[in-house]
């Protein structure tokens, strides 16, 4: 199954019709946030690919339907949610630290609650399929992987439990973006691959 995911930017060759020969294997389209809406759904309309999205702390607040859509048009939220898309299991968590007034931002304590609510989904995906997760969405990186010293750009503790206890195959995040070579974009906790999705990656998954 193959998986592009975006976060962040606009990339100019993806929002164009190049993008249905450059990507015509994708399967999922995945959102890690802070993109506009009308941005996935053209991803996902062109390369007739499924769309799964969560929230950054950048996204326009749900609850100003008439400013912009509340969410990507045919998409699934995956915030606080695991789905089980044709064997894939997913789950997500919405937003980054909360560092000033806003919408979709939130103290690590809250995250913390945000990862334990998603426990008992993990624990029935063991019993049905014999592993907790296979790919964790979130918009903030874990803590002390990819994340950077100023407080906005904080990792989440409770994300970095989260992979250290529940070893996903893969962490999609974004949040933090890349401007030189010296930031790593992909890195390994544990049996977890953590991936900055600035821009786009493209991840194959056998």
């Amino acid at each position: 199954m193959r998986i592009l995911a975006v976060s962040d930017k606009v990339i100019d060759t993806l929002y164009s019709p190049q993008v249905r020969t450059r990507f015509s294997k994708i399967d999922l389209v995945v959102s890690c946030g802070d993109l506009p809406y009308a941005y996935p759904e053209y991803l996902t309309s062109l390369l007739n690919a499924s769309l799964y999205f969560i929230r950054g702390n950048h996204d326009l607040a749900a609850d100003h339907p008439y400013k912009s859509p509340p969410a990507p048009l045919g998409g699934v939220d995956l915030h606080l949610r695991s789905i089980n898309h044709e064997g894939l299991l997913l789950a997500g968590v919405e937003g980054s630290i909360r560092y000033k007034e806003g919408p979709f931002m939130y103290s690590q304590s809250e995250m913390w609650l945000h990862v334990f609510r998603l426990l008992p989904a993990l624990l029935l995906n063991k019993v049905r399929y014999g592993r907790y997760l296979d790919v964790f969405v979130t918009h903030a990186p874990p803590f002390g992987v990819h994340d950077q010293a100023d407080y906005a750009h904080q990792g989440i503790r409770a994300f970095r439990w989260f992979d250290e206890v529940f070893q996903p195959f893969y962490h999609l995040h974004g949040h933090i973006h890349l401007y030189g070579t010296e930031q790593r974009q992909t890195s390994e906790l544990g049996l977890t691959k953590v991936i900055n999705c600035y821009g786009y990656q493209e991840i194959s998954i056998p």
